[in-house]
């Protein structure tokens, strides 16, 4: 029988967590905990109450506190670590590889930082402390520096014989990586072609030189977007000087893909993907209070915008119905248009070169909708107030307000771009902003001309 969604599993891991806990049964809740991988804990803990999580946290397995600790948010991960002694802390972080390690060591104090670094071996120090120079959010930071190479100049035989005194694989292993002297990186070869091959054969005759290597100083999301494109399972990645520095393999770009998912979801509402679901009401509270101030700017000034018209709210009591119609169906299509756009834009689909011929097309489409709906509006005001001028003005301001949305959600994220400012965050109050001033204003403004001559 399928277990069913990841949802309904944590959904019925819950139920049970709940039942077990409740009734003091922490000896099932333990066995429950430690049947689910690392990733299923983590995921987990950011679905308990802090009270519940401290409980299911101290029954986990201390050899799965550090791959518990990077598959959580970073605001868990920080409760979490503040609950652990400083030993409890470097022993846990003993059992990460060092891309994971990379990714823990800027939420540990600078104490326990220090003591996770002098209990590393020399290599491994030095391969992290490498790691830690480049910027958070590029494939420096991501990489995996555990890899296999080999010489051009040595045989197949020699490269299995190696492999053989080796012993064992690191992780996520597809290809060995050919360099030089000076480690500088030249090819790869599939471990699977090895097999395959005559082991007399020179590895400069089977090492592919098309796969291109990765700069150290990529954004993960242009990383993320050259896996998508040429179907990689794993990348080389290379400082300034070709030295190759380890690989970069799918599942972490799958990671990748989903925290830019989760991103874009939450930055749409102005709210961080790492925020804990159980966070403290005074933590949640002053982050969410940033965008609601930002609200409520703009709706005082939409509410400027209708109060220079209030001679003719008060005539005619219709336009006061009318007016979020307008404003509601300009902000629809315009958040149409920004959404399109932001993907686009994270895609690197769009930009100045072709945002003319966009915005011609985004107005082409917002004139053919904003005739037809014009018509629907303007019809059904007439059929309900039976004046004229009434849906005349109702069904032009349509128009109008979906003309300025089409042109501020193609404008808008590409103003927000050039300013360094991400998108998805500020992109929907701006918009908002936009359309309802401009629906408000088009509407009692013809209203104004139309209705009080």
């Amino acid at each position: 029988m399928a277990e069913g969604t990841r949802p309904e599993k944590t959904a019925r891991q819950l139920r049970m967590l709940a039942e077990a806990i409740g009734s003091g049964r922490l000896g099932a809740v333990k066995r429950l905990v430690n049947t689910l991988s690392p990733a299923e804990i983590g995921n987990l803990l950011e679905s308990l109450p802090p009270d519940r999580r401290a409980v299911v946290w101290g029954l986990t397995d201390p050899e799965d506190d550090g791959e518990i600790l990077v598959h959580v948010g970073d605001d868990v991960r920080e409760d979490l670590l503040k609950a652990m002694d400083p030993d409890e802390i470097v022993a846990a972080a003993e059992t990460l590889d060092i891309d994971d390690l990379a990714e823990l060591m800027g939420d540990l104090p600078d104490t326990v930082a220090d003591e996770v670094l002098k209990s590393m071996e020399r290599e491994d120090r030095e391969r992290l402390e490498h790691m830690l120079t480049y910027d958070e959010g590029t494939a420096g930071r991501l990489l995996n520096p555990d890899l296999v190479t080999v010489r051009a100049d040595v045989t197949v035989d020699v490269v299995l014989r190696y492999l053989r005194q080796r012993g064992e694989l690191p992780e996520q292993s597809h290809h060995l990586y050919v360099v030089n002297r000076r480690r500088q990186y030249q090819g790869r070869i599939p471990f699977a072609q090895l097999l395959i091959t005559d082991p007399a054969t020179p590895v400069n005759q089977l090492m592919d030189i098309e796969q291109p290597a990765i700069d150290a100083h990529t954004p993960v999301a242009e990383l993320a977007q050259q896996f998508a494109d040429h179907d990689w399972v794993s990348a080389p990645v290379v400082d300034d000087n070709n030295v190759l520095l380890g690989r970069i393999t799918v599942d972490d770009v799958i990671d990748v893909i989903r925290e830019q998912a989760e991103h874009r979801a939450m930055s749409a509402a102005g709210l961080d993907e790492d925020e804990d679901l159980f966070s403290p009401v005074p933590r949640a509270a002053r982050r969410r209070a940033i965008w609601l101030g930002i609200n409520l700017l703009t709706a005082f000034l939409a509410s400027w915008v209708i109060g220079n018209f209030e001679a003719v709210i008060a005539q005619v009591v219709a336009v006061a119905v009318l007016m979020p119609i307008v404003a509601s169906m300009g902000g629809i299509a315009g958040t149409q248009v920004l959404t399109l756009m932001v993907r686009a834009l994270a895609l690197g689909q769009v930009g100045y070169s072709n945002a003319l011929p966009l915005l011609r097309k985004e107005i082409l489409v917002a004139v053919a909708n904003g005739v037809l709906w014009a018509l629907v509006v303007g019809g059904t005001a007439y059929a309900v107030y039976r004046n004229t001028w009434l849906a005349v003005a109702f069904g032009a301001a349509m128009i109008i307000n979906l003309l300025a949305a089409a042109l501020a959600g193609v404008a808008i994220p590409l103003i927000l771009k050039r300013m360094a400012i991400d998108p998805a965050l500020a992109g929907g109050v701006i918009l908002t902003t936009v359309t309802d001033c401009c629906g408000f204003a088009s509407f009692l403004g013809l209203s104004t001309l139309l209705l009080t001559r």
